[in-house]
C-alpha cells in the first residue's frame, strides 16, 4: 500500500489552502465598499442607452448618487441586453461582478440551486401579462385546442412559469405540444410565417393583433396573480450580510422611484418612458388597462409573491432545470422594505 499519499505535507496541502482562503476572504471583506453595481434590463436606441422601468428613475435621480458618494462609493450600472438577461446576470453574479440586479424569476431560482446564493430584497411589483397568440384565421380558442401542436415559447425565461401553470391547470403537460424554443422575436416572425400553431409571449401579442398576424386567446389577465410574469431587485446575500446600510439605501431608492411611477398623475409620463423601449404607447396602455396602476408597483414581499416562488421552485424541480432544492424562505428577505416604507412614510401606499 502506498502510503506517500497519506504524508503530513500531503494531509496539511489542503488545510494550508482552505486557510489561505479564509484569509483572502477576511482581507477582502476588510477593504472599504468603492463602488455598488447594479444590473438592469437596458435597451440601445439610436446610440443612447435606456434603463427599464423604475431603474430609469433611480438613475435620473440624483438621491442614490450622491448618498453612495457621501460614503465614498460610486454608483455602476450595469445594462443587461433583453436577449440575455437571465444568463448575462447569473454570470455576473456568479463571478461577483454585480451587487444587485433586476431580473426574472426563473433565472434566479436556477442561480440559487447552482449554489449562487441571492437574496430576493424588494418585490417587482404586480407582474407582467403574458398572452397565447394563434394566426388570425386559427379556429383555436384555448390552450386545448392546440394539443398535439407547434408552440412556440422561450425556454428559460420567466414566462416560462406561467406557460406552466397554463397547462397545469388544463391537465396538460409540455409533451402534450410540439414546443419550438424561440426568442420572442424568432417566434413572432414563425407565427406570422405559420410555422407554428401558437406563440406564447408578452405583452408584444398586442403588435401582432395590430400587424393583423395573430390574435391573442388567452392572458393572465383572466388568472390569479401569481400566474403573472415575474422581475424582482435581487441581491448578492455575502453583499447583503456584510453591506445592510448600502442595501438599505438600494432599496430607499427603488421605493422612491416606485412612489413617483405609481401616482395617477404620472401614468402617461411612465408610460412614454417605457415607449423608449420600443413598444407602442397603445400597446402598453393595453397591457395595464383593467388593472390598478398603483399595484404595479407594489415592493411588498407578500402571500402572492411567496406562492409564486413557491410554485416556480417547485415546477423547477419537476422539470428538472435544477437538481438542488432552493429554500423559498431563504431566498425572500423582506427587511429592507418594512424599513425603507416606513421610513419613507409610506407604510400605506401599497
Amino acid at each position: 500500500m502506498n502510503l506517500s499519499r497519506f504524508t503530513p505535507a500531503r494531509l496539511l496541502a489542503p488545510l494550508s489552502l482552505a486557510l489561505g482562503l479564509l484569509v483572502s476572504q477576511h482581507l477582502l471583506a476588510a477593504q472599504p465598499l468603492t463602488t455598488v453595481r447594479i444590473a438592469t434590463v437596458a435597451w440601445s436606441n439610436a446610440g443612447k442607452v435606456t434603463f427599464n422601468g423604475p431603474t430609469y428613475l433611480m438613475d435620473k435621480d440624483p438621491w442614490l448618487k450622491e448618498q453612495l458618494a457621501k460614503r465614498g462609493i460610486e454608483l455602476q450600472w450595469v445594462p443587461a441586453a433583453t436577449a440575455s438577461v437571465g444568463t448575462f446576470v447569473n454570470e455576473e453574479f456568479a463571478n461577483k461582478r454585480i451587487d444587485f440586479a433586476f431580473y426574472g424569476d426563473l433565472p434566479n431560482i436556477i442561480l440559487n440551486a447552482s449554489g449562487v446564493s441571492t437574496k430576493l430584497i424588494a418585490s417587482g411589483g404586480l407582474g407582467n401579462n403574458v398572452y397565447l397568440v394563434v394566426p388570425p384565421d386559427s379556429t383555436a380558442q384555448s390552450i386545448d385546442d392546440l394539443k398535439g401542436k407547434r408552440i412556440a415559447l422561450h425556454r428559460g425565461r420567466p414566462w416560462e412559469l406561467s406557460f406552466a401553470k397554463l397547462l397545469d391547470s388544463r391537465h396538460l403537460a409540455f409533451d402534450d405540444f410540439r414546443i419550438f424554443n424561440l426568442n420572442p422575436q424568432a417566434g413572432a416572425a414563425a407565427l406570422s410565417a405559420n410555422r407554428v400553431d401558437g406563440f406564447f409571449t408578452l405583452s408584444d401579442a398586442y403588435l401582432l393583433e395590430d400587424k393583423k398576424v395573430g390574435k391573442i386567446i388567452w392572458s393572465s389577465k383572466q388568472a390569479p396573480a401569481d400566474w403573472k410574469m415575474r422581475a424582482e431587485l435581487f441581491g448578492a446575500s455575502d453583499f447583503v450580510a456584510q453591506n445592510p446600510e448600502v442595501t438599505q439605501l438600494v432599496v430607499d431608492a427603488y421605493l422612491k422611484a416606485l412612489k413617483w411611477a405609481a401616482e395617477e398623475q404620472h401614468k402617461d409620463e411612465y408610460i412614454n418612458l417605457l415607449s423608449q423601449s420600443g413598444q407602442p404607447v397603445s400597446v402598453l396602455q393595453r397591457e395595464v388597462q383593467g388593472e390598478s396602476w398603483n399595484s404595479h408597483f407594489s415592493p411588498l414581499i407578500d402571500d402572492t409573491l411567496r406562492q409564486h416562488y413557491q410554485d416556480g421552485i417547485a415546477y423547477s424541480l419537476k422539470s428538472r432545470l435544477i437538481r438542488n432544492d432552493v429554500k423559498v424562505d431563504d431566498l425572500l428577505d423582506d427587511r429592507f422594505v418594512k424599513q425603507g416604507l416606513k421610513d419613507l412614510q409610506l407604510e400605506n401606499q401599497w
